[in-house]
């Protein structure tokens, strides 16, 4: 039986798993990423990533979705929530509009 989709933790603040997200992308496997928005570690990015929300006037967490989005074809994120607010944000995330430099510069942070 082939494998559709993979899960593992994964989010711009924690890519333990980015060999298996690149071998995902070789194969066309789906990754769902476990805790795709790592809140609670989103600070610990630094300035760039307040810089990039700042400057699109979205959230922390919309560009971390959507720096997901855009680092593979694969990428499943399916975030929780409990607020009809952040279940918009998070949708609209799918729909924003980065410079490539920018959610590049994103995936290098510490």
């Amino acid at each position: 039986m082939p494998v559709v989709t993979v899960q593992n933790r994964y989010s711009l603040a924690d890519r333990s798993y980015e060999g298996v997200l690149d071998h995902c992308g070789r194969e066309k496997i789906g990754f769902i990423p476990w805790n795709p928005i790592n809140a609670s570690n989103l600070n610990a990015l630094g300035k760039e990533l307040q810089r990039v929300a700042l400057h699109h006037n979205i959230t922390t967490a919309q560009v971390a979705l959507a720096w997901l989005l855009w680092r593979s074809q694969v990428m499943l994120p399916i975030p929780g929530t409990s607020r009809v607010v952040h279940l918009e944000e998070n949708v609209a995330a799918a729909t924003l509009q980065f410079d490539d430099g920018e959610l590049e510069a994103l995936g290098q942070a510490p």
